[in-house]
């Protein structure tokens, strides 16, 4: 099975963009997608709670249930809060939207740090917790925690991949069916404490206090508690992936969610103090356990309780999902991330984004262990961070907005902020040496991280659009053909490149035998032929890329293409040995100076003879994403071939972009015809395949060439920063008979090196 088809099987068929539409939610779907954190959270708040109590001895479990109205309390401030956040931003207000909108960069960046720590926090806390409720029912299992938990990630991975509609149809399910039975457990425990509470069967459990009950302690309590809030700014950051009217939608959702949460909340937390459970760090069962034990014995009540507040904990992760790709890709549109976030893949979702959640989870889940109580102490401090700097942004929108009843919604704001902030500092300062120091941390790395991001991209596009209005001049073409043996592929790629004008053509072989000099003598005798070492010689190719970079020197002002015929073998094996050996020549020379690496690929043929035949018909198509230093250069190369045709195409996947482009074309006066293909799939290579086909080529008598604009950045850890679409194309295109692909590099000067009199708008400059 090949790895498109094993894709195809895992993620399902692709979608096209028309149907995003039909992807949005409607309100019942929405809120197990948005709202499973937070509903879920329930389940091990009021634990982590207690385990912080527990210090003080069983006596300051009395403070339980005031802990849990303060929370509460909190938990329906943020709420009324982010809902006028969503009217305010109906197409996705997340923290850091509004933070940097009003607050401005440092202060977005730092919301949207904690945000994407948070999300990644969610994930592990989630799934640990879930796992934790596994083991409850089966003990057996908790020494294989971890690798349990990891399987969890990876289905709620896949489950994404799949799409958002798909993964809410599987979770909401399992949500509405927590709500229902732990709604069910209060009210029946409720009903039983009428007449006396039953006891938990921890109850009574003697604890040696450790610690008195200080107000320090009760902060600490507090904060931990306070992880019920986690999730609830989920729905403000995804107002988008709602059904319209969407800001209205969306409010209503978070309204529905904060009252089940705030009810399922108090509701565990009085049974808990009423039950007398008694939580410590070497209890077996979970809270939620106990109580159940409690209200509904050792029967299938209990059993229900457990699987469904597995199944919600491991599905609450989808929240995360839901949101963290999102706000990466508008963080990589505005250039703080790497642009390969930015777009939807093929089921309409955020794939990059997706994967490297499940990869950063998965992570810290191997680090601690998938220990719910050492990775909480990592929770909350990122959520409330970005509550703060949300809610402050908001103060300052109604003021200077000034919609109707703003000062009713800063007013809201303001407390909400207040509020926040306040917990913040308590969280901060209770949780630090308990591990909230690591994120303490990692938020202001992060942000470092995400302008210096944003400033390489400023600098690659100054410098990729510094004097692009210059056109580059047709040059002299200077052919340097690479073959490892006289056969068909090298006969093609000969008659190829006496088609397309060469100054000088020169053969470099691989392979020293007189035989291969006999047969080349046959083939082509008036071209010269040059045998730069031994097929076993192990640097044969450092060599050769070493004697190529000697030949565009010679040329400075000349374009110098090396042309590697490439055989595709009939057999698979073969194909992979001869590839990779290809692949290592050509991945050599791009970059190496000026050259020009063209890829010449042509079917296995006969033992011959061969014969030369210059193609009938050479269509030419240069690959347009933008208009730089680098494009120009590619058209410079594409006009010296003296192609039958000669056009630019740019491929549709953003539709303001390409409208972005015609206009620059006109603008600048480029003689040369552009074309813009639309991309329903939003699949460069797809879209290409169908565009070059459309010209018939046979590799003989018509040849399409493919030229590739490519820039060259000074230092390799540059590179990950940009799409490796070229790469995609290269090899996509390379089992297409008749199609030839080109690199031609430009080589970026050192993005710090910037000419102090340039200046461009930066929303024009270069994405690639």
């Amino acid at each position: 099975m090949t790895g498109a088809a094993l894709k195809r099987l895992l993620v399902g068929l692709p979608k096209q963009s028309t149907q995003l539409r039909h992807q949005l939610l409607p309100k019942w779907m929405a809120l197990p997608v948005f709202s499973s954190d937070p509903l879920s959270s329930t389940a091990y708040a009021t634990q982590e709670m207690m385990l912080v109590l527990v210090l003080a001895g069983t006596a300051a479990y009395a403070r339980v249930l005031p802990l849990s109205l303060a929370v509460a309390t909190l938990l329906a401030i943020v709420v009324f809060s982010y809902r006028q956040t969503v009217r305010a931003y109906p197409h996705g207000g997340g923290a850091y939207i509004v933070a940097r909108e009003n607050l401005g960069d440092v202060p977005g960046l730092t919301a949207g740090s904690a945000l994407l720590i948070d999300y990644t926090l969610t994930v592990s806390v989630s799934v640990a917790a879930g796992v934790a409720a596994i083991a409850s029912a089966a003990p057996g299992l908790a020494d294989a925690r971890v690798w349990i938990a990891l399987g969890f990630v990876a289905l709620v991975t896949l489950a994404n991949l799949r799409g958002v509609r798909e993964s809410g149809l599987l979770f909401a399910t399992p949500t509405y069916l927590f709500v229902a039975t732990m709604l069910t457990l209060i009210v029946v425990g409720l009903v039983r404490c009428a007449s006396g509470c039953p006891q938990a069967p921890s109850a009574g459990t003697p604890v040696q206090p450790e610690s008195t009950l200080g107000l320090f302690l009760l902060l600490r309590a507090f904060s931990s508690g306070a992880t019920a809030l986690t999730g609830v700014e989920a729905i403000s950051n995804g107002v988008q992936a709602f059904r319209y009217p969407q800001s209205r939608n969306a409010a209503t959702t978070l309204g529905i969610m904060g009252a089940i949460a705030i009810t399922m909340f108090l509701g565990i937390g009085f049974l808990a103090a009423a039950t007398g459970v008694v939580a410590t760090e070497d209890s077996v069962r979970t809270v939620n356990a106990e109580i159940a034990l409690a209200v509904f014995g050792m029967g299938p009540g209990f059993l229900l309780v457990q699987i469904v507040t597995a199944a919600i904990l491991i599905l609450a992760a989808n929240t995360a999902y839901a949101d963290f790709p999102r706000l990466a890709s508008v963080l990589a549109a505005d250039r703080f991330l790497p642009r390969q976030f930015v777009s939807r893949g093929d089921r309409l979702v955020f794939s990059n984004g997706i994967l490297l959640l499940a990869g950063a989870a998965s992570l810290l889940l191997v680090i601690f262990g998938a220990d719910v109580t050492r990775l909480i102490q990592l929770y909350v401090v990122g959520v409330f961070t970005s509550f703060t700097l949300s809610q402050l942004g908001m103060v300052l929108h109604h003021r200077r907005v000034r919609e109707p009843k703003w000062q009713r919604g800063m007013i809201i704001n303001g407390i909400g902020a207040l509020t926040t902030g306040l917990v913040l500092v308590v969280v901060a300062v209770t949780k630090f040496l308990g591990g909230a120091w690591i994120v303490l941390l990692a938020i202001p790395l992060l942000v470092i991280l995400m302008r210096r991001v944003h400033g390489h991209y400023q600098r690659v596009g100054l410098q990729l659009r510094a004097g692009v209005l210059e056109e580059e001049a047709v040059r002299p073409l200077h052919v340097c053909l690479v073959v490892k043996r006289v056969d068909e592929a090298a006969a093609r790629a000969l008659s190829y490149a006496q088609a397309i004008n060469p100054a000088s053509i020169t053969v470099f072989a691989l392979k020293s035998s007189e035989a291969l000099t006999t047969r080349w003598a046959n083939l082509a005798p008036d071209v010269p032929l040059r045998v730069v070492a031994s097929l076993g010689d192990r640097g044969a190719v450092d060599r050769l890329r070493e004697t190529l970079a000697s030949e565009a020197a010679r040329h400075p002002n000349a374009f110098t293409a090396a042309l590697v015929a490439e055989t595709l073998s009939s057999g698979w094996l073969d194909q992979v040995r001869h590839h990779l050996i290809d692949l290592r020549i050509k991945g050599s020379l791009l970059g190496e100076g000026d050259l020009v690496v063209t890829d010449f690929a042509s079917p296995e043929a006969g033992p011959g003879p061969y014969t030369l035949e210059e193609p009938a018909e050479h269509h030419v198509v240069v690959l347009v994403s933008s208009i730089n230093r680098a494009t120009m250069r590619a058209l410079a190369y594409a006009r010296g071939l003296q192609p039958t045709s000669l056009r630019a195409l740019s491929i549709n996947l953003d539709t303001a972009r390409s409208v972005r482009i015609l206009q620059d074309w006109q603008d600048w006066d480029i003689r040369v015809p552009l074309e813009v293909v639309d991309s329903p799939f939003r699949s460069i290579t797809l879209s290409l395949r169908e565009y070059v086909r459309s010209f018939e080529p046979d590799g003989r008598r018509v040849i399409v060439t493919c030229v590739l604009p490519e820039f060259v950045l000074p230092h390799w850890f540059q590179q990950p920063l940009h799409n490796q679409t070229a790469l995609l194309i290269k090899g996509a295109l390379l089992f297409e008979r008749g199609v030839v692909t080109t690199s031609v590099p430009y080589h970026v000067p050192d993005p710090d090196e910037v000419p102090a009199e340039f200046e461009v708008d930066a929303g024009r400059t270069l994405e690639s």
